[in-house]
């Protein structure tokens, strides 16, 4: 019986690089090539609604596609402040998106860890049933959800919005999954110092647990900052509408400003860019580590 022997080749000075670093080196060439193409792509209708907001209405859609314009109208900044009451639909959407996603990092936050780290009897059973709420489909409870906030005398009302919103079965879906890839040493310990669940919740949690939250407050921050269904079902008076509702204002029966649409559409996403930007790292962090114990 023979025995075949392989060599591995070593490193010699002079010595060309094994093929498979340059196979290696080509395959991570082409992996951010795709990347940057899909980033472009992405980024490509957002680059088309900044050059339209800078033209006139008829030349919006003027074909090909002239990305930077010839003659650049900045009025058209200037007139979203000044045909509709931009600065109060500004600061109700504004206030509303910040109240709401304040609520709901601290209602999630406290049925997680519930439902992570304090055993009561049907746990599981109870935090299974909360979440499959979101299957719910809204166009199923928007009507009876709209009886009950004008029964509560709600209606036109920023607050009804607020109600509704402030609790998320995805945001303790989401913590949760974070909380339970927190050690439950931790806790125990703290506990036998004589620490309340409250104060474990506030001084131990919530301070480990900054990737998750941040990753929950830019969702919410988007949801609500974006929101359109909701607002046109709760909110009738011009003081109250949101920047989703006042855009629709340049819809007129004469026509519609399409500059000035993607102009108030530009000013309306700036507090959704800081905001990623503001929170970025913690972002990544924790779409990376959110999900890791079941």
């Amino acid at each position: 019986m023979s025995v075949r022997y392989t060599t591995v080749d070593k490193a010699v000075p002079g010595r060309p690089i094994a093929p498979n670093r340059s196979m290696n080196a080509i395959q991570g060439i082409f992996v951010y090539a795709l990347l940057l193409l899909g980033a472009a792509v992405m980024l490509l209708p957002f680059i088309w609604m900044l050059s339209a907001s800078l033209k006139p209405g008829i030349e919006v859609f003027s074909f090909p596609i002239q990305w930077i314009p010839e003659r650049i109208r900045w009025q058209n900044y200037v007139d979203i402040w000044r045909k509709i009451d931009f600065v109060t639909y500004y600061k109700n959407t504004l206030w509303l998106t910040l109240v709401v996603t304040f609520n709901s990092l601290l209602t999630s936050s406290l049925a997680a860890y519930a439902f992570a780290k304090i055993n009561f009897p049907e746990r599981k059973t109870l935090f299974l049933v909360y979440v499959m709420t979101m299957a719910v489909p809204f166009q199923v409870i928007m009507i009876p959800q709209f009886i009950i906030m004008k029964n509560l005398g709600l209606s036109d009302s920023l607050w009804a919005l607020v109600l509704l919103q402030s609790f998320s079965p995805f945001g303790v879906f989401l913590l949760r999954q974070f909380f339970l890839s927190i050690p439950d040493e931790l806790s125990e310990c703290a506990r036998i110092d004589g620490l309340s669940e409250l104060g474990i919740f506030s001084r131990i949690i919530l301070p480990l647990s900054k990737p998750a939250l941040s990753t929950l407050g830019i969702f919410q921050f988007k949801f609500v900052w974006n929101d359109f269904l909701g607002p046109l079902i709760y909110l009738t008076s011009d003081r109250n509408k949101t920047i989703q509702l006042g855009i629709r204002k340049f819809y007129t029966q004469y026509g519609v400003e399409y500059g000035l649409i993607m102009a108030a559409s530009v000013c309306a996403l700036l507090p959704v860019i800081v905001m990623y930007v503001a929170f970025q790292r913690y972002f990544i962090q924790g779409i990376a580590t959110t999900g890791l114990k079941g």
